[in-house]
């Protein structure tokens, strides 16, 4: 054989290696397709070689919309160990991708080489926020053994300390290495929670020094993750988690590590020990957003349910063996699944419900159609939410999950509660008699309900906890006998002193109410909390206090210096918040009204990238509010005007004297729907 031949043959061999394929995936499964907003991410086929991993997908994403993928992507298997990508055919990575008109994209990628043994393994899009992920990828024939929740909870025993719930000061404080804001982007982060004993959002704000140091002091009532994050980041770190519980001072260190990577070292405190818990986030809890996101019956959805649970198990049990968690840690991840549960499957049963009714309006008024009368029974059937049996709605730790607020949203009104709740007491037009009666009926029915969603026959920490939110959103609403007692002897000439004893006997005060409450408030942490708020409701004197001595709140004194002697209405809205747009279209006719007015002023104050604000909120503000005081600010600092307002959500309105003192929650101006009524009640307290 010639040396020619002898080159020819050897490169063929090498090829030959180079080309070798061990196993082959048709049409892989994957327990979740995650940050795909407008489509879905699917894998076609997945081809194991020596040399390489090459998985085929295909993403659905809406025409027209724009998407991309970084050139960071990898692979991961169970072990957390990374197989970057290294290149890829049929679509550009780091660069903007249009969707076609087909609105499916196939495209390759190629990354190195995962082991044979490997069964299940993730694909993620980089380590940004919001990266693409599609979780679990796996042969559809491998039967993947899926742990219970009992045996991971037998496994990690660990008790709840006697002192879990209890209200004291955290202090968050720390430094980020070589801090430079320009090339981060940002000089703040902001945290969103909510103390679901606290009738108020709680926004809290960290600034950053420009030598990279922070601190922040804030009361809370129970253990808790949260984070410090923003929107304004040019890098991937854009976020500081935490766990702290009361008490606590949490000392952070933010460094990068050996890959250049942004890490969070946590020298003290709680967050010390569940580090790695931290550090995971919310790999196991991703799975559930099939859940959320189903489209088809309640039945269906059932068995759904069951899957993604089964998914969220199996996740649980690996991450935690690559993590090493500890017992604590387990527990509190068992109970994060458990919140998210709760969350995606409610989520999908309030949107399942309003797909079955058809609204149209009819004369002037809007009519309700059952589309399915058959599926709308099984919603308010209270057997059909079984998958909800198995959660452990007296774990106290449910409460640390992030995202606690809207799993016991979701609870308070979910559509069977809600229809339970007032069955047999609307009239005609849809309202309630205002009796005793009528709100303790309402009052049980509630809690009844409740019951029989979560499966149980008493009242449990969920339930109290619903009650006590409930407590809080209606103890402005009720009086105290004696008030009315007073307002009757010096007002009403008309009744006998028989028909005024009636009178009291039959309104909902809050001598009657608050006794049916507190019965439910076995828990005592529940019933302390709400003796506390009733003490600190009852001793309010103060009709409006004076703002703190902060740069937001300059702003609001310049604005009562502007508009001297007249009370301001301010609506805090935004471009992106269809409610916000919804409610000042809705009330033009009123405000322009309200402008001819000389004791009130209204102002709107709106946060946009730029104080100049975007062509898109210059446009709306000519249309719907022109000639109207109108603030624009910049995202920060309407984030600083949510921590001195304490609010999360919009529209927001604060109501401020002419002295530039801010009213009460009870006593503000609360919107336009009963402007003119609470404008004169304010008005007649203010004297």
């Amino acid at each position: 054989m010639n040396k020619k031949a002898i080159i020819i043959l050897l490169a063929l061999v090498a090829v030959a290696g180079q080309a070798k394929t061990f196993k082959t995936i048709k049409n892989p499964v994957a327990m979740a397709c995650v940050n795909v907003s407008s489509g879905e991410l699917k894998a076609r086929e997945v081809i194991f070689r020596d040399t390489a991993t090459t998985v085929h997908f295909t993403i659905e994403y809406e025409k027209g919309n724009n998407f991309r993928f970084a050139k960071e992507s990898y692979l991961m298997d169970e072990d957390g160990n990374r197989y970057p990508l290294r290149s890829a055919e049929g679509i550009a990575l780091d660069a903007w991708v249009q969707s076609p008109e087909s609105g499916v994209t196939d495209f390759t990628m190629h990354f190195e080489p995962l082991p044979k043994k490997v069964q299940v393994f993730d694909f993620i899009e980089g380590d940004g926020s919001g990266a693409f992920k599609l979780l679990g990828i796996h042969d559809k024939k491998y039967k993947i053994k899926f742990p219970t929740m009992q045996e991971l909870a037998d496994a990690n025993p660990w008790m709840v300390p006697q002192d879990w719930f209890k209200s004291d000061t955290i202090t968050i404080k720390g430094r980020i290495e070589d801090f430079n804001a320009e090339q981060l982007g940002f000089d703040m982060l902001h945290c969103y929670y909510e103390d679901e004993f606290e009738k108020g959002d709680a926004v809290q704000v960290l600034n950053i020094a420009p030598d990279g140091t922070f601190c922040k002091k804030f009361k809370i009532s129970y253990p808790f993750r949260q984070l410090f994050w923003t929107k304004e980041a040019k890098t991937q770190f854009d976020e500081i988690p935490f766990f702290a519980r009361p008490g606590e001072t949490i000392d952070i260190t933010v460094k990068k590590d050996n890959q250049g990577r942004y890490v969070c070292v946590y020298n003290s405190g709680s967050s010390h020990d569940v580090e790695r818990w931290l550090r995971s986030g919310d790999d196991y809890g991703d799975v559930f957003r099939p859940l959320s996101s189903f489209k088809g019956k309640l039945e269906e959805a059932n068995s759904q349910a069951e899957s993604v649970w089964q998914n969220a198990m199996y996740r649980l049990q690996a991450v935690s063996r690559r993590e090493h968690y500890t017992p604590m840690e387990m527990q509190l991840a068992l109970a994060d699944i458990q919140a998210n549960f709760i969350e995606r499957y409610l989520s999908y049963v309030d949107n399942y419900a309003s797909d079955l009714v058809k609204y149209e309006e009819r004369d002037g008024k809007w009519n309700a159609e059952v589309i399915d009368s058959v599926e709308y029974e099984k919603v308010y059937d209270a057997k059909n939410y079984y998958p909800l049996h198995r959660i452990d709605f007296d774990n106290p730790l449910l409460l640390a999950n992030q995202d606690f607020h809207f799993t016991l949203n979701h609870i308070q009104f979910a559509n069977y509660v809600r229809n339970r709740q007032y069955k047999g007491l609307m009239d005609e037009n849809g309202g309630m008699e205002v009796t005793f009666k009528n709100f303790s009926t309402a009052l049980s029915n509630y809690l009844s309900a409740l019951r029989d969603l979560m499966g149980t026959d008493k009242d449990n920490m969920m339930v109290q906890l619903c009650a006590y939110k409930h407590m809080l959103s209606d103890f402005d609403n009720w009086l105290d006998d004696d008030f009315i007692t007073q307002w009757l002897t010096a007002v009403d000439t008309v009744h006998t002193e028989a028909e005024k004893k009636e009178i009291i006997e039959n309104r909902p005060t809050r001598n009657k109410m608050l006794p049916l409450y507190f019965a439910t408030f076995t828990t005592p942490y529940i019933h302390q909390k709400a003796e506390q708020f009733c003490t600190d409701k009852k001793s309010q004197t103060n009709l409006a206090t004076p703002l703190p001595d902060a740069p937001m709140a300059d702003l609001i004194r310049s604005l009562c210096t502007k508009y001297p002697g007249k009370i301001l209405m301010i609506d805090f809205w935004g471009m992106s918040c269809g409610p916000c747009r919804g409610a000042i279209q809705a009330s033009k006719e009123l405000r322009a009204e309200i402008a001819k007015r000389d004791d009130v002023k209204l102002i709107f104050i709106a946060g946009e990238r730029t104080a100049d604000g975007s062509d898109a909120y210059k446009q709306y503000v000519a249309e719907w509010l022109s000639n109207e005081e109108t603030v624009c600010v910049t995202n920060a600092d309407f984030t600083r005007l949510q921590e001195l307002f304490q609010f999360n959500g919009i529209p927001h309105y604060e109501t401020i004297t002419p002295d530039g003192r801010r009213v009460r929650d009870d006593l503000r101006i609360d919107g336009y729907n009963n402007f003119d009524y609470e404008l004169t009640r304010l008005k007649e307290r203010l004297k």
